[in-house]
């Protein structure tokens, strides 16, 4: 499972040495990114359904998502999933925290690209599960295996990037014009390249609409919303352009050329005349999809 992928930085390793203070404190940055946002799907999604008291989000990250359904609900249940307890525990207690009252929040260790799933995570009203699905190695399997945990009557809805994140001038004084842009090129055959080498990956020749049909889902819809920071960019927003910028530098050393490396860690330089984090023309601007079904009553 992953987490906020408008930065796509994974967050569900749990044997390895990651600073999970570190990484707890960004991704609580990457939620305050789309606050907002993510409060007005979750007021949207409950008020839009009949008798809706139980959540389940599928890959909860730092409990952003699962904070607002609580937040939100007419009492029931909110139920939060994610394979990295360093992170499920936090999450649990930050979507506690803003629980309204008669709403319980429980957390579960378990992984959506388990076949046990529903077995460890039950059945809700509602599933909800953002910038995860993508990640799957087979991403209609994924959603059927998210469709069973929804109630019959109920929605599946998960959010996937409708448009990816831009954070630089189209010149940035250093190298060729239109840098970020080849950036960008070099993480999607990155990605390409990832999926096809995944162990049993299968492709998804059509849309996330169009999925959720196929997943058995009706009624299908879809909306979608800016993330829009203006320049300039302070504190922790102008941290998630950082990190972006350095997660874009992971592709580009297999992908772009010399030239553009070599201007992108100049923009990294903290000491160079030309370090990013000095600049008064970042910003963030991305679009984030949402896509709705409807299991069919019994």
């Amino acid at each position: 499972m992953s987490g906020r992928l408008s930065l796509l930085i994974m967050h569900h390793h749990s044997h390895d040495n990651i600073d999970w203070d570190t990484r707890l404190r960004q991704l609580r940055d990457e939620d305050g990114l789309t606050a907002t946002q993510t409060r007005r799907i979750a007021e949207t999604l409950v008020a839009g359904q009949d008798a809706c008291h139980s959540v389940i989000d599928v890959g909860s990250g730092a409990g952003g998502a699962a904070a607002a359904f609580a937040a939100t609900l007419p009492g029931g249940t909110v139920t939060l999933v994610d394979s990295a307890p360093e992170l499920l525990a936090e999450a649990e207690r930050h979507a506690t925290e803003h629980a309204a009252s008669g709403v319980e929040v429980r957390g579960v260790r378990a992984d959506a690209a388990d076949e046990e799933l529903g077995a460890a995570v039950g059945s809700a009203d509602l599933v909800f599960s953002s910038l995860v699905v993508h990640h799957l190695p087979d991403q209609l399997a994924g959603l059927r295996r998210l469709a069973e945990l929804v109630r019959p009557g109920g929605r599946l809805v998960i959010v996937e990037s409708g448009l990816w994140a831009h954070v630089l001038p189209w010149d940035v004084g250093v190298g060729e014009p239109g840098l970020e842009e080849r950036l960008l090129a070099a993480r999607h055959s990155w990605f390409r390249r990832m999926r096809a080498e995944m162990p049993g990956t299968v492709r998804l020749p059509v849309g996330w609409s169009t999925a959720l049909r196929q997943a058995g889902l009706e009624d299908v819809e879809s909306w979608s919303y800016l993330v829009d920071w203006p320049a300039p960019v302070t504190g922790s927003v102008r941290d998630i352009v950082l990190r972006r910028l350095e997660w874009l530098r992971e592709a580009a050393v297999e992908e772009c050329s010399a030239d553009d490396l070599a201007a992108l860690d100049q923009l990294l330089d903290e000491r160079g005349p030309h370090y990013a984090g000095r600049r008064d023309d970042l910003y963030y601007l991305a679009a984030h999809s949402v896509f709705v079904g409807r299991k069919p009553a019994l």
